[in-house]
């Protein structure tokens, strides 16, 4: 299933987003989380930040 919902996210162009992955401690239990998005090539540096 993911691979499909990644694929309509590129529209035709596989090598212009890349995934990210942060990972963030939760606020409520102090466990660590990992939140993943895709982002165009260009935002990836302000997406990091």
């Amino acid at each position: 299933m993911a691979k499909k919902t990644v694929a309509s996210l590129q529209k035709g162009e596989g090598r212009t987003y890349s995934k990210i992955i942060k990972m963030e401690k939760s606020p409520k239990t102090g466990a660590y989380v990992f939140k993943e998005e895709m982002v165009p090539n260009d935002a990836v540096q302000a997406a990091l930040k």
